[in-house]
């Protein structure tokens, strides 16, 4: 019977306790902040980033975890018995890594390693890395649980609410910026990932964050019309849990019939989107479709 191992990166902001029961290997992504490099869940919490980042004197910026290490980790888990590794990674519109990890793996032999784009990050992608991790566990094949993840991926959709794009934008992770740098102090822009070229892409300026809040939630509401499955609603924020819990205690109230989590953006993401940024995330819900 072939062993399928599940390897995902710490943009997938899953607990330690939720890797570990699951059986998922989670590779930490290096954050850089005034000179010193920082492996993303192991090195500094969310906490101390956005604490560091308030009086950093240079922007912080990412990098692409060792590949020597990546190669290392999937021979690790060959010696451990797998045949297979589905290996599942934040999108490719934002990162090069998957594209690097596609270059070598093929090198690799005893072990046979799909690089999967989540074409998304954060606990989004986590859920996906469940949801295999227990195929995987239950015996499904590399090609059963890719068909799954595919699905599941067509599915996701989500709004951010920004407080200062400029770090998106010195951080060219903003592919429409021109329209949206001047006059942002007042200006809550609204993100989403292009359904066509799945980069991150300003779609709105709202004028003030209670108007960024009305107006995901209408978007969220004519999405649940179009949808002929449950849905699970994810509410993620950049250091800002009180507002995250208040938002999904609203989102509940509204939508009884719908399970909500919080999760939050970590060091890599972060550094991309700034404190306080917060968002409305969901797709079909994999406990019960």
């Amino acid at each position: 019977m072939t062993k399928i191992a599940i390897v995902t990166d710490s943009t997938a902001y899953l607990t330690k306790e939720q890797a570990a029961a699951a059986n998922i290997t989670v590779v930490p992504i290096p954050v850089i902040l005034d000179g010193t490099v920082y492996d993303e869940g192991v090195d500094i919490t969310p906490a101390e980033f956005y604490g560091k980042l308030k009086t950093a004197k240079t922007f912080p910026s990412t990098s692409q975890p060792p590949l020597g290490e990546m190669l290392k980790l999937y021979e690790n888990l060959k010696n451990e018995g797998y045949d297979e590794v589905i290996s599942i990674h934040l999108a490719s519109t934002i990162s090069g890594f998957q594209q690097t990890l596609r270059s070598t793996v093929s090198e690799l032999e005893g072990v046979h390693v799909t690089v999967y784009d989540s074409q998304i990050t954060v606990k989004l992608m986590g859920w996906l890395a469940l949801e295999a991790a227990k195929m995987a566990k239950a015996g499904n094949s590399v090609a059963e649980i890719i068909a799954r993840l595919d699905d599941l991926r067509s599915t996701i959709d989500e709004y951010f609410i920004v407080n200062d794009i400029q770090n998106l934008v010195r951080g060219g992770r903003l592919s429409n910026a021109a329209g949206f740098v001047a006059g942002m102090l007042r200006i809550k822009p609204l993100l989403t990932f292009d359904p066509v070229s799945n980069k991150i892409v300003a779609i709105e300026k709202i004028r003030s964050l209670k108007k960024a809040y009305a107006r995901v939630e209408t978007l969220f509401n004519e999405a649940l019309t179009k949808v002929d499955y449950p849905v699970r609603g994810l509410i993620i924020h950049a250091n800002d849990p009180e507002a995250a819990a208040a938002w999904k205690a609203e989102l509940e109230q509204q939508h009884p019939d719908i399970e909500f989590e919080t999760s939050f953006f970590g060091p890599v993401i972060g550094t991309h989107l700034g404190e306080k940024a917060i968002a409305l995330a969901w797709m079909k819900d994999f406990t019960k479709a």
